[in-house]
């Protein structure tokens, strides 16, 4: 039979639990480093933009932003980690437009569902790019030879089931049949190229920006409706009769289920670091669009959208 002392104990554990619990709900927010996942090796344009907004961000919310590169199985190595730690905002991840188009073509184990996007940082075109001295002059000397010798020419893509793959599919479809070597690692598939192993790169012309600034490296085809106007005289695919347009993209996000206190705190300081003159700057050395942000309000959509245009076009082999 309990005693009123019992009783007294129960009641008195009881409200140090509540007040503990409370307490922990309404805790500073950020109180340790904030993991920045990014599912691709160093150097590439996912890991720029982690180190980049790290640094902004640390600034601005008074906490370290490390960044951890996770390669692997064209960015979902990366997703998993993200989805295995706690939605508690101390984990957050790049995710770019070559790991969504997985979602087409079933080669993620997440859905769209289950992250909250803080905001789109960047867009860019793709391209596929040659190494300066290439015997391939034009875009059409590439579309020539992949006719006259299908399957012998070699594009070092990012990996199967992204954007680069697709556009490969949708080439070969049209009889410009090469082969598609993927690289995880960004330095890999950049010296693939500039080493011989591979004949072409396809890639954003921002995160190469130094090697064509060097002449190691030059465009020869843009995937969109327009010419780029850093590159007026290299051709947009929609001249090429070619309507295949999959700019990339990247985007920060959070396991779904995060506290939407801490999901604001943090795509309000992003929001903040893309609108200052370095982040400009930054968007401007990275050849990118100038409109390239969106706010975390416009992103889950935005994504959806990105990822219905790629169902057109569809993933699998």
């Amino acid at each position: 039979m309990q005693t009123l002392t019992d009783k007294l104990l129960r009641s008195a554990c009881l409200a140090l639990m509540v007040a503990a619990t409370s307490a922990s709900g309404q805790e500073k927010y950020p109180q340790r480093p904030i993991e920045i996942i990014v599912p691709w090796g160093p150097g590439g344009g996912a890991d720029q933009l982690a180190r980049k907004l790290g640094r902004m961000l640390e600034a601005d919310l008074k906490t370290s932003f490390p960044v951890i590169n996770v390669p692997g199985a064209t960015g979902n190595t990366g997703m998993t980690k993200l989805m295995s730690a706690p939605a508690d905002g101390y984990s957050m991840a790049i995710l770019i437009g070559d790991t969504a188009a997985t979602l087409v073509g079933g080669g993620a184990r997440w859905k769209l569902a289950d992250v909250v996007p803080l905001g789109i940082a960047i867009r860019q075109p793709s391209g596929l790019f040659v190494k300066q001295d290439s015997h391939f002059k034009t875009w059409n000397d590439v579309a020539a030879e992949a006719r006259a010798k299908p399957g012998t020419l070699k594009v070092a893509i990012l990996g199967f089931g992204s954007a680069d793959d697709m556009t490969m599919n949708f080439l070969a479809a049209k009889g410009i049949r090469m082969i598609a070597v993927p690289f995880a690692s960004p330095g890999e598939r950049y010296t693939s190229v500039l080493g011989g192993h591979a004949d072409l790169l396809f890639e954003q012309a921002g995160d190469i920006r130094s090697m064509l600034d060097s002449k190691q490296m030059r465009p020869l085809i843009f995937f969109g409706e327009e010419r780029q106007e850093e590159f007026p005289d290299v051709p947009s695919s929609k001249e090429a009769g070619l309507e295949i347009y999959l700019p990339q993209f990247r985007s920060l996000v959070v396991k779904s289920g995060t506290d939407p206190q801490r999901v604001k705190l943090l795509s309000d300081a992003i929001a903040r670091a893309a609108k200052t003159p370095e982040y400009v700057a930054f968007l401007k050395d990275s050849l990118a669009r100038k409109d390239s942000f969106l706010p975390a309000a416009e992103a889950q959509s935005f994504m959806a959208g990105e990822i219905e245009t790629m169902h057109k076009y569809g993933a699998k082999k």
